[in-house]
Parts: C-alpha cells; sequence; structure tokens
C-alpha cells in the first residue's frame, strides 16, 4: 500500500516553489508565494517549518539564512497523491473519473500518446466490468 501523504494544499505550493527551482531561501520562496497567493512572509515560514518537520524538506544553514531542498520527488509525490484519490472512491466509479480527468487536462500529443499505449496495454487483460468495492462481502449470516 502506498504511504499516505500529509501535506495540505498550501504546503503544495511552498513544495512546487522548490521542485521548480531544485533549492530555494526562504525570502525567495516568499517572493513567489507572495505574488502567486498573496501570503505573508510569516505564513510561508510557518508552511516552510510544518514541512521541514515532516521531512519533506530539508533546511541547510547558509549564513543568516537557510536553504531549503526537496525530500521527496515531485513525481513520485503526485503519483502518490492520485493514487490515494482513486484508492478513497468506488473501483466502479474509477473509470468514468479518470475519463473526466482526462478530458480536462491540458496534454502534451507525448501525454497522449503515453496513454494510449498504455490503455492499449492494459485493453488487453481488463475485465468486462469493474465491481463495487464499497462495502465488505456479507457472510452467509447477514444475508
Amino acid at each position: 500500500m502506498t504511504e499516505i501523504l500529509n501535506i495540505s494544499e498550501a504546503e503544495w505550493e511552498v513544495m512546487r516553489v522548490v521542485w521548480t527551482l531544485k533549492k530555494a531561501k526562504s525570502r525567495t520562496i516568499t517572493s513567489y508565494l507572495s505574488d502567486k497567493m498573496d501570503w505573508k512572509a510569516s505564513t510561508v515560514k510557518t508552511l516552510i517549518g510544518r514541512l521541514v518537520k515532516k521531512d519533506y524538506l530539508e533546511a541547510e544553514k547558509d549564513g543568516n539564512s537557510f536553504t531549503y531542498f526537496p525530500l521527496i520527488a515531485e513525481n513520485k509525490s503526485n503519483e502518490k497523491l492520485a493514487v490515494e484519490t482513486f484508492n478513497n472512491m468506488c473501483a466502479m466509479c474509477a473509470g468514468d473519473t479518470l475519463l473526466s480527468v482526462v478530458k480536462n487536462l491540458k496534454l502534451s500529443k507525448n501525454d497522449i500518446n503515453n496513454l494510449i499505449n498504455e490503455l492499449n496495454n492494459k485493453l488487453k487483460t481488463a475485465p468486462d466490468e469493474i465491481a463495487c468495492d464499497c462495502l465488505s462481502k456479507r457472510t452467509k449470516e447477514e444475508e
């Protein structure tokens, strides 16, 4: 089973800045997020502190300030979040939900070709229908 990420939407914003820059000082993170989210420096510093405590960011002392490095990979984190989301829904709904997500995303031609190839591979062994997995199996006594 995938380890659940304990990360808020606001913390995701901080991580996205650090992932993009590969490393960043708090004033750089604050600068980006005060423009994008209209957050104050104290808010950003609180979020950074939480991410360091959770071992998602590493703080390296650099003179009078700190430089922050991601300790979790962006692609793996995005994948974990998506898997967690789909694990929390009825198996019968996953296909329709995924279709809706794909319809609403901007995708490159390369992304689309990769999806087509993966779907063609899955088609070879896919069942005709997916059963609901919301309720546990009933025992004979319950029926």
